[in-house]
Parts: C-alpha cells; structure tokens; sequence
C-alpha cells in the first residue's frame, strides 16, 4: 500500500508541473517529452544520485519522527487510565515493545515503515497511514486551487509593476503585497466568512461537498503567497528587462507584448518554478489554521486533532507524509530548470 500510495503521489505531483509548465511556459507535452528523450542518459543519472541523497535524509528524518514519541511523554500512560495497575503498564508496554532498548525499537519502527506500517491510532482505532491519505487529497486540492489562486494573481501584478517601475502603480501593488503578506491567515478567513458568508450569503463555509467551498479557503490560504510571488515576479521580470536581447527585440519593431510575454516573462521563469515549488509542500503543512477556519476535512485538521489528543501515530504519519512530498516536490522542480534551461545540465 505504502508503494502504491507513493506512486500516487509522483503521479500526482508530475501532472501539477506538467501544468504549471503549460500555463507558464506554454511547453506542450511533445517537447517535454522529447526533451526527456534526448537527454535520458544523463536524467537516469540524475535520478539515481538524487535517489541515493535522499537515503541519509530519510533515515534521518525517520529517527527525527521516532523520537517525536520520546518528547510527547510515555505514551502508555497516555493509553491507559489513571487506575491502571503497575502489571498492566507492563503488558502493555511489553506488546508496544517500549521494554525494548532504544535503537532495538527503532530498527524495528524502520521495519515497520518499509512495510507501510505507522501504527494504530488509539483515538480512531484504524491505521493511521490510512487515516492520512484519507484526509490528503482534500488538502492536496485545497492546495493546488491555492496555488492557482497565488499564481493568477502576482504573475499580471508582477510583470504590471515591473513594466511601470517607479510609478504610482508599482507603489501600489508592492504597498499591497508587503499588507498581504503581513495579514495572517485566519484574520483573512474571518474576514472572508464575515463579508461573503454572513453579510453577504454568497459561499459556503465548511465543508469540502462543492467546487463553491473551494473558493474562499483557497483565496485565504493563497493571498501571502501571492504576495510573496508577485514581488519576486516583479524582481525577476525588472532583472530580465534590462537585458540586451530584450531592447534587441523593441528595436525590431516587436509589440511590446510579445517582448514581455516571450522574452521578458519567459525568461524569468526560474525563480518563480523555484518558490512554487518551495512553496507547495509549505501549503499543505500550513493548512491547519485554514483547515480549522473552514472545518476543511484535511490533514491540517487531523494533524491538530493528534496533537491535541497525543495520538502520536497519526503525527508521525503526517510528518513523514508531508517530508516525502517536500522531497519529490524539488526532484521535480530541479527536472522543470532543465526543461526551462537546456543550458543547465545533469550532470
């Protein structure tokens, strides 16, 4: 299962940047994948070195999330009531395993994490890996439409402030983002539901049954990284500007347009890959406030409810959960540089 679901999670997370890609760059799938060909020596080569330092950070990260039982408390007398016998904290601690020295149950919990096995979660009775992926493809779409949400807003304010640099517009949209990010996210979500929800009955706001319930937790989760992006957007795009292929392209006659749509835009796409995908891994671990705000059926809320209750299975679950996709999400990012950028090689 634990296979299973990884490869649902590559699959998933190769579709995204195949469409971020698409809106973009507007690189259709055939060059992609003639791309991939042409240089599929050295990308095997890439997968495996990226595959072997992925190892050490795992193993690492596994021993991270194992001691996380550790710091929580013993988690047997989190288990049994307070009545509990001496004999039953001994059977008890005995089927866990916790009589075992430490690096004896942690070679086992590793074990048990090749096979997919994260432990029962006391509070729901069920598996806790399972309880996980359960719960993240909500948070995942909520993400995503996130992101859209980020990207359809700083790439126009973006280019719009760059291209009128020192100008009231360009105060205006950096006076803006510096506001957005400084807002939190669950002051913007009161503040949604307040307007749109009580003032003005519009959208929902629980829930996760209609494409309407999307709509203000991703504008919520989604406004400080637009505010994010669209500074760098605009940094990207006045750092290309000034080039000299660009004022090559005016002096030909070219609309300005085109010059900033081809040459100016596309050529300051790396850094915006970068943050988006830096980012989309930091929206699914920050959804917990969102998630709470808007009863969102996520791991956000999940994640909370396991703190609160000292359900440390779940916690590990979602932690390991969260750390693998962080990984995937820059394998995936630095195989777009390559596609954006021949010139960046490999090897």
């Amino acid at each position: 299962m634990t296979f299973q679901f990884i490869l649902n999670i590559v699959g998933l997370l190769v579709f995204v940047n195949f469409v971020k890609l698409y809106f973009l760059k507007q690189i259709n799938l055939i060059n992609s994948a003639t791309y991939f060909l042409v240089n599929w020596g050295d990308f095997l080569g890439y997968l495996k070195r990226s595959m072997l330092q992925i190892i050490p950070s795992l193993l690492i990260l596994t021993l991270i999330i194992f001691a996380l039982v550790y710091v929580a408390g013993d988690p047997v007398s989190q288990m049994l009531p307070e009545n509990a016998t001496a004999e039953d904290r001994a059977i008890l601690s005995e089927s866990l395993g916790l009589d075992q020295p430490f690096h004896i149950q942690y070679f086992q919990y590793v074990g048990d994490l090749i096979r997919g096995d994260f432990g029962m979660s006391y509070q729901y009775q069920e598996p806790a890996l399972e309880l996980v992926t359960e719960r993240l493809t909500a948070t995942i779409a909520l993400s995503l439409m996130a992101m859209l949400v980020a990207i359809f807003i700083s790439i126009p304010l973006g280019i719009l402030a760059a291209i009128k640099r020192n100008t009231i517009i360009d105060f205006l949209v950096s006076g803006v983002s510096v506001v957005g990010k400084a807002m939190p996210n669950f002051w913007i979500g009161i503040m949604l539901i307040l307007f749109f929800a009580v003032t003005l009955p519009i959208f929902p706001v629980s829930g996760a049954d209609t494409p309407l319930h999307f709509i203000l937790p991703s504008i919520t989760l989604g406004v400080a990284l637009a505010a994010e992006m669209t500074r760098l957007v605009r940094a990207s795009v006045l750092e290309v500007i000034e080039q000299e292929y660009v004022q090559t392209a005016r002096s030909k006659g070219q609309k300005e347009s085109i010059v900033i749509g081809k040459h100016v835009f596309l050529n300051s796409l790396i850094p915006i890959v970068t943050i988006i995908g830096l980012q989309f891994p930091q929206l699914i671990g920050g959804a917990i406030v969102v998630e709470t705000v808007f009863a969102w059926p996520g791991i956000g809320r999940l994640l909370l409810t396991a703190i609160e209750t000292s359900d440390m299975a779940v916690v590990q679950a979602i932690v390991f959960v969260i750390a693998i996709i962080t990984i995937l999400a820059n394998m995936l990012t630095d195989i777009i540089y390559r596609v954006l950028d021949p010139k960046i090689k490999y090897n």
